[in-house]
């Protein structure tokens, strides 16, 4: 396994309700040297907004505000556009989220987001709006994400949304399987195919 498999989640949820966060935000250009998954990104996520210049954390913001457990965040619209690097999503995952949900998202994030363990799923603006609000007013607000169910609740349940995802995609988080994992789990079919087609 290459992540944490995703099946049903229940979790507070950090708001972060500011639209067109791009990726040199998640994770600014000057973390960018290291390559590996591995180099503490999670401490790195929206560095430039979450401290002080001085290295001190900023209590205001909404990851030191609400700090705590959360696996889930709640987004604006167009999150994660700007460039492509795909260290925005270690970022958020090594930090702890393996949910984000948001009013929209960029595609090539969103992309990059699923193939690295996070599950984004986009709310319509009422089911937003409400979520939004619930948060703000109790902030030990607990969601439950199914992913095989394909919903979310929240409000003890009296709340629930359906939303749609690659069948594909559905089968890797839950597994916790990256495109390679997939792959490399599926080798033998791969050969038995390969020889079946060059025997013709």
């Amino acid at each position: 396994m290459a992540y944490e498999p995703i099946n049903t989640i229940t979790s507070t949820v950090i708001p972060f309700p500011v639209d067109n966060v791009d990726t040199d935000q998640i994770i600014p250009a000057r973390f960018l040297k290291a390559t590996s998954r591995d180099a503490d990104f999670g401490k790195k996520l929206f560095a430039d907004w979450r401290y002080t210049p001085g290295g001190e954390p900023k209590p205001e913001f909404a990851l030191n505000k609400f700090a705590g457990n959360s696996s889930i965040l709640l987004a604006g619209e167009n999150f994660g556009c700007g460039s492509s690097r795909e260290h925005a999503a270690w970022a958020l995952y090594d930090y702890g989220f393996r949910v984000v949900l948001a009013s929209s998202f960029a595609d090539i994030f969103k992309t990059n987001a699923m193939n690295n363990g996070i599950l984004v799923i986009p709310l319509p603006a009422d089911i937003y709006q409400d979520l939004l609000n619930e948060i703000q007013q109790n902030p030990n607000t607990q969601v439950k994400v199914d992913l095989p169910g394909k919903h979310i609740s929240f409000r003890n349940g009296l709340v629930q949304h359906g939303f749609d995802i690659n069948p594909f995609r559905s089968q890797c988080l839950q597994e916790g399987l990256d495109l390679l994992d997939f792959l490399v789990a599926r080798k033998d079919q791969i050969i038995k195919f390969e020889q079946n087609y060059l025997s013709f």
